[in-house]
């Protein structure tokens, strides 16, 4: 990684490109005698290309898939001839495609068919919305949703449980995720379904939450949630599909030309390449495979479409829970609570081996920690395989494993993710919203380096920047914005948020193109604006590198291209 970067130190802005570029292929700038071949050309414009020989241009050509030109106005003009799609972007702001670093492609594209509790203000809204919803849920089916969190209510900011539904789901069995995705509320149908009872033992690596007297809440975290999700009934084919299509489709509405999805189970992967076969791919996806299905992944091996729309590399391991629900696995207990989280989501026995194939595989590793007790374990197994598995005996010399979250990092860790080459993959809304709890949860010492986006570029480090949605919204705005703003969206923070662990503009440009690049290893071939690379740009209307900080939430994301294909346009 060191190597890398010493190049890597690219320049990006995000803008928009609303409905204002204008498609004037009748303009011929030169002869066709003279013309030079390409499909699309995009001119008058700022491009911040992430590219440190060239960090800005007016201009770009594109011939089928790639670039083949980068340069000025006047260089262009030898483009805009013959049958090339000549877009005038009238002082607009073009990207290299920007890239989500972590999320889950088939949530988003689920999210708008089950209950949304996202942005609810209060308790009571919330328990209302699900009792509205339950309604028109046929007795004996499933009442799902997502995304309730306890500490965005202004009224009573606690966890919900069996008591605050049963009366309007007693033959319906609820399970309902918390907004993290790794806690969960179920009613005392589903508790009698997978027969929970006050006696029931917590699994490994998960809890029943229980009352005073010991019995089962119906607040469930990371591995009890596995028991009621086996009794969900499956969901078929179709409804896969269709939520894989319309989560790429949301994507690129936002400006998201890749994405990197975090666990991706293999029968979306064998659907991903029916939808590429189809030609229906509206931004690239870099996928890794849930750790309990690594044997899969191992024999298979990996997957790679030759135009890099699809790419299946990574293993996905989970090892602890989230902060907000007092399920990371701390080194010191909680501030707010007389534990220290858990860990052995996946345990050490049953990761060892895995970490060990996937070196000679070369296959990258991909794993959610959140707590300094977490984070410290993972790379003390991440570094013993290191020395179990020379260089000489690997796949890939450099594997560029990742730690996804990792959301309280102490110094000395920080210090060992730098010399081991591990690749820091956040999320800056979760900075900007945990801060809301994490002085509780926390306290002082530990906040000081939670969320230390600063302190990690400080050391060398690159950061990939992700959103999680659809744990969160997955907006590209609301990513750039808390990364450089580290404030609430409307401009406020608290103390204890520490200002100065925000990054610069140009460093949170890199978080979105180039730094994702590099680690999905595709950095030759995408992430910066260059000839022979993807034809992949974000075009927004605002100029992210200088404009005030609230406007940034406001852009307008008006095109998406991957791959030369506008796979979105904004419309007036």
């Amino acid at each position: 990684m060191k190597n890398y970067r010493i190049k890597l130190v690219g320049l990006i802005l995000l803008g928009g490109l609303s409905n204002a570029c204008s498609d004037n292929q009748s303009v011929s700038a030169v002869d066709d005698s003279q013309c030079l071949d390409a499909d699309l050309v995009l001119h008058n414009t700022t491009i911040y290309t992430a590219n440190d020989a060239k960090a800005t241009a007016q201009a770009v050509a594109v011939k089928a898939d790639k670039i083949v030109f980068v340069g000025d106005n006047e260089g262009a003009k030898d483009y805009l001839c013959g049958n090339a799609r000549q877009l005038d972007m009238q002082g607009k702001f073009v990207f290299p495609g920007f890239t989500d670093s972590h999320q889950h492609v088939e949530g988003v594209g689920q999210r708008p068919k089950t209950l949304s509790l996202f942005g609810i203000p209060t308790l009571k809204e919330t328990r209302d919305a699900i009792e509205a919803f339950a309604q028109n849920v046929p007795e004996g089916e499933w009442v799902q949703g997502r995304g309730w969190i306890e500490r965005e209510w202004s009224d009573e900011k606690r966890f919900l449980t069996k008591h605050d539904v049963d009366s309007f789901t007693e033959n319906k069995p609820l399970f309902m995720p918390r907004a993290d995705g790794v806690s969960a509320l179920v009613n005392s149908k589903a508790l009698a379904m997978a027969g929970i009872t006050k006696g029931s033992p917590d699994p490994e690596g998960g809890k029943f939450e229980r009352d005073e007297n010991g019995e089962p809440t119906g607040y469930v975290l990371a591995t009890a949630m596995n028991v009621f999700r086996e009794l969900i009934p499956a969901k078929t084919k179709a409804y896969i599909k269709d939520s894989l299509e319309v989560g790429m489709q949301q994507n690129a509405k936002l400006g998201w030309a890749a994405t990197q999805d975090a666990g991706m189970p293999f029968i979306n992967v064998d659907i991903m390449q029916e939808i590429h076969a189809e030609d229906g791919m509206k931004t690239r996806i870099y996928a890794a495979a849930n750790v309990q299905e690594a044997e899969t992944m191992f024999s298979r091996g990996r997957m790679k479409t030759e135009d890099d729309l699809f790419d299946l590399r990574g293993i996905k391991v989970y090892i602890d829970g989230t902060l907000g629900s007092r399920g990371a696995a701390l080194i010191e207990n909680y501030s707010d609570a007389p534990h220290n989280g858990f860990m052995n989501r996946t345990t050490e026995e049953e990761l060892k081996p895995i970490l060990r194939k996937a070196l000679r595989e070369g296959l990258q590793v991909q794993t959610h920690v959140i707590g300094d007790r977490a984070v410290k374990t993972l790379l003390d197994w991440y570094e013993e395989a290191f020395d179990a598995v020379p260089v000489s005996e690997r796949a890939v010399a450099e594997p560029r494993w990742r730690l996804e979250h990792a959301q309280v990092i102490p110094p000395a860790q920080q210090d060992r993710m730098v010399k081991l080459g591990i690749i820091p993959s956040m999320q800056p809304s979760h900075g900007i919203g945990d801060l809301n709890f994490a002085p509780d949860r926390l306290g002082p010492e530990r906040l000081a380096y939670a969320y230390p986006w600063q302190q990690l570029i400080d050391r060398g480090s690159i950061i990939i920047g992700g959103s999680d949605a659809p744990v969160e919204l997955g907006d590209p705005r609301i990513e750039f914005y808390a990364a450089v703003a580290r404030k609430r969206l409307d401009g406020s923070s608290d103390e204890g948020w520490h200002p100065e662990l925000a990054v610069s503009r140009e460093t949170a440009l890199k978080m979105f193109t180039i730094w994702p690049a590099y680690g999905a290893f595709q950095e030759n071939v995408r992430g910066s604006v260059e000839v022979g690379k993807y034809a992949d740009f974000t075009i927004f209307d605002t100029d992210f590198m200088t404009a005030p900080e609230a406007d940034i939430l406001t852009a307008q994301n008006v095109m998406t291209i991957v791959g030369g294909k506008i796979t979105y346009q904004h419309k007036q």
